[in-house]
């Protein structure tokens, strides 16, 4: 007992991993990206860096006199920052209730691979470029079809895209459709499982559990402090000391004034004045106002937005193109994020990664461990040791994994009834 796992906690332990992965609900929409070896990633405290896809320019003519520039190629950094476990003492007693030792397993499947849901969930829902807001209820086709003419102006592949929305936003779009006459399969589901169609408009559309709220923006009227603010796209920066490091191009500080600076969240959504967005392709307007999310506050008066701002006449600022104009001194900020409710993220697959983790437990001294991993990578370990005083069994359940939103042009969040 002492150097070896019982028969019945092995039959705990297999049926956590055999059931892990289906509970991943936004986690599986995702591209599972496996990091370097253990041994690498240690040494680089688990973070690495990932080439983002290259967007080129093109000339008129046949005289390429002067075109031959350098080319840029963009890293996006991604690192395994989350480690989570759940852990319990049994004593003598309660170890002869296995009942309750399997309802325990149950349990912590149930809410590990929520935290991993959890994860996603704020990685898209919190840094997703693309904000849609929707002033009525959510109602069916419509909605769904706005994320598609969102994505496909700014030129984004038209394969691959997913939403999840909130439990009473597709409760509301399955109502939708459950009271359409005619009798179809789609009906049929909606009137009796409330769930629609998972193809609408181009989209995979799912329901999900998750419900993070996002508050109305509080900052108030705040205007940009300074004219031409924008990223610079290039591969590596270089330190006064001579040291080149990566460089991330997926954000833009904006020094602002005005408002309630204090007030100003992660989350909140908006858009700059006389500042639209282009197609990544083809670097057309759109006619539509560009949307930016704060992912931070990094300086006194500034806010950390994605997508990154990028304008100008280099080559790399001319292939990165994200919007038609840069700001203007004194542009006014307007928040979009006008009344609290939940964010029904969506993105492109490629865009979203999870990254399992890997970590190692010793064997020995009164510890045993054991580990197996899932389909989709990730490891999960069972340690188990007893306290001789008391003899009673301590054990725990531990994953580590990481997510990463590559480009946040290609994901964003909508959210309904809003003023």
């Amino acid at each position: 007992m002492a150097n070896s796992f019982t028969k019945q906690e092995m039959v705990m332990f297999d049926k956590l991993v055999d059931g892990f992965d289906d509970a991943l609900v936004i986690a599986k929409g995702a591209t599972n990206f496996p990091a370097p070896s253990a041994q690498d990633m240690s040494r680089a405290r688990d973070k690495f860096w990932l080439p983002a896809p290259m967007l080129g320019r093109s000339y008129d003519g046949t005289d390429a006199t002067g075109h031959f520039g350098d080319a840029t190629q963009l890293n996006v950094p991604v690192s395994v920052g989350y480690h989570k476990h759940s852990a319990k003492t049994f004593s003598t007693t309660d170890l002869r209730n296995q009942f309750a030792i399997d309802q325990w397993g149950k349990s912590v499947k149930q809410k590990l691979s929520s935290d991993v849901n959890a994860a996603i969930f704020d990685t898209v829902a919190l840094q997703g470029g693309q904000f849609i807001k929707r002033t009525a209820a959510a109602t069916g086709y419509d909605d769904v079809a706005e994320i598609d003419a969102r994505l496909t102006e700014i030129g984004v592949p038209m394969d691959d895209r997913l939403a999840f929305f909130a439990p009473r936003q597709m409760n509301a779009m399955a109502g939708n459709l459950a009271n359409r006459s005619e009798a179809s399969t789609r009906s049929a589901n909606a009137y009796e499982k409330a769930l629609v169609s998972s193809d609408i408009a181009g989209v995979e559309v799912y329901k999900n559990n998750q419900n993070r709220i996002l508050t109305a923006a509080t900052g108030g009227a705040v205007t940009i402090n300074g004219a031409n603010q924008k990223t610079t796209p290039a591969a590596t920066t270089v330190a006064s000391t001579g040291e080149e490091e990566n460089k991330d191009n997926r954000y833009t500080d904006l020094v602002v004034t005005g408002g309630t600076y204090a007030n100003i969240k992660v989350g909140d959504a908006f858009t700059i004045a006389n500042v639209n967005s282009v197609n990544m392709v083809t670097k057309q307007d759109t006619g539509q106002l560009k949307t930016f999310r704060v992912v931070g506050k990094p300086a006194a008066n500034t806010i950390r937005v994605y997508p990154a701002i990028i304008f100008g006449t280099s080559d790399a600022e001319v292939e990165y193109q994200s919007v038609t104009a840069l700001p203007a001194n004194g542009a006014s900020i307007t928040w979009l994020n006008t009344t609290a409710g939940p964010l029904s993220p969506f993105f492109r697959k490629e865009s979203l990664l999870l990254i399992p983790g890997s970590f190692e437990v010793e064997n020995g001294a009164g510890v045993i461990s054991t580990s197996a991993v899932t389909d989709l990578g990730i490891q999960i370990i069972y340690t188990r040791s007893t306290n001789v005083n008391t003899l009673a069994q301590s054990a725990r359940f531990d994953i580590r994994f990481g997510t990463a939103l590559t480009n946040p042009e290609m994901a964003g969040v909508e959210m309904f009834s809003q003023a």
